[in-house]
């Protein structure tokens, strides 16, 4: 479980496939990592498999290239990170399982004073679980949807720390991001369909 507060970018070093997936290597500042400890890369949950100082390495399978685009991903692409959530920790984000639900696209961006408005276009059944003034993930973010302007479209506010300290400051038109609809919005979207 992670909170959706990203905690350091790193940049990857090494991308190798191979018939069991993709072994990506990733520089980062963090220290007391071991092997078996899970990682948000982008807003999917991986597992360490190796490590050494100041870098990690994890394995991506088939079924997890098939729905982000880690296979896309070469070396120097910066990736947020954070890692797992200790139980008892504060939750300055939201509930964030690292389970990308697919992809999404910005349709638009627009730099205001205060802030740098997004519009994105998300997976139907991402739409569907998410609310204005609900939460939303983006390549690990955990971000609040402020409007709905048109079906399967989400609007978000990014303040100048977030594009400060996360990879959501180089978006643009046409950028692909990886997405997670809000947990409690699929459990009740699951409760409301489940009989009919």
């Amino acid at each position: 479980m992670f909170t959706g507060l990203i905690t350091a970018i790193g940049v990857v070093r090494r991308a190798s496939r191979d018939r069991d997936g993709l072994e990506l290597t990733i520089a980062s500042p963090y220290r007391g990592l071991k092997r078996g400890e899970s990682v948000a890369v982008d807003g999917g949950c991986l597992t360490v498999t190796r490590l050494g100082r100041g870098w990690f390495a994890v394995h991506v399978v088939d079924t997890t290239l098939d729905r982000t685009r880690f296979a896309a991903m070469g070396v120097g692409d910066q990736v947020n990170l954070e890692r797992a959530l200790r139980l008892g920790e504060r939750l300055g984000g939201h509930m964030v399982q690292g389970h990308v639900d697919g992809l999404g696209r910005v349709h638009t961006v627009t730099r205001r004073k205060d802030a740098t408005v997004v519009d994105l276009r998300v997976p139907a059944a991402v739409a569907r679980v998410s609310v204005p003034l609900g939460a939303i993930t983006v390549d690990g973010v955990s971000l609040t949807v402020i409007a709905m302007p048109a079906r399967n479209r989400v609007r978000l506010s990014l303040i100048p720390f977030t594009l400060q300290h996360t990879t959501l400051g180089r978006l643009k038109a046409g950028s692909v991001v990886h997405v997670e609809g809000d947990l409690v919005g699929k459990y009740l979207s699951r409760l409301a369909t489940r009989d009919s």
